[in-house]
């Protein structure tokens, strides 16, 4: 008889979590060890609980579910990683295996494709969802480069330029000039709007 595969659910809506935790569960080599519902609490999770595969919803409090699969990628290479997500975002894609992801989903595909996956990914399989890499092609690379990014993002609770400046260690003109620059790629007309735009696109 083969081993158990040992999961770690992270997801922040216990509703949602609970039923995949239930679903994957009724699969006889699969085996829901530990759930979490922070990013920020995965890697300690892992590691309590020496899990296989670790299946990290994208948005979490405490981190993301890209920035938590990074976390652990670096810290316990070992365990596979699995990013679900609601969000038909392409970018998000491109994050996901940047921070070393074995396997992309939408939360809505079907237990068995679930199962299986977890199943692949253990076998050194990558396995994305066909909608959105298709969707990820389509779209095309982010423009933002990772400064234009940093600012971006700081600039989503409303910072004044001067508070950027003060923030990200960058003098004023500099920070007008990367806000500058995202507005035009983004084809949009203020910072507001940039954020929201790249969000949405899960440029950010």
């Amino acid at each position: 008889m083969s081993r158990t595969i040992k999961v770690l659910l992270a997801e922040d809506q216990s509703m949602v979590r609970e039923a995949l935790a239930a679903l994957l569960g009724l699969e006889e080599d699969i085996e829901v060890v530990a759930q979490v519902a922070r990013g920020d609490e995965v890697l300690q999770a892992a590691r309590a609980h020496a899990v296989d595969v670790a299946l990290l919803d994208i948005e979490m409090p405490g981190a993301t579910g890209i920035e938590a699969a990074a976390r652990l990628h670096a810290e316990l290479p070992a365990v596979k990683l699995v990013i679900l997500t609601t969000f038909g975002r392409p970018g998000y894609l491109r994050s996901a295996m940047e921070s070393g992801a074995d396997a992309f989903l939408v939360k809505d595909a079907p237990a068995a494709q679930l199962a299986e996956a977890v199943r692949k990914v253990l076998t050194g399989e990558r396995v994305i969802d066909p909608t959105l890499a298709a969707a990820a092609l389509a779209e095309g690379a982010n423009p933002l480069t990772d400064r234009e990014r940093e600012v971006l993002r700081a600039a989503a609770d409303g910072s004044t330029n001067a508070e950027l400046a003060t923030t990200l260690h960058l003098s004023q003109g500099t920070v007008r000039n990367y806000l500058s620059t995202a507005i035009q790629k983004l084809a949009v007309r203020n910072r507001a709007e940039a954020v929201r735009v790249a969000r949405e696109k899960g440029w950010l």
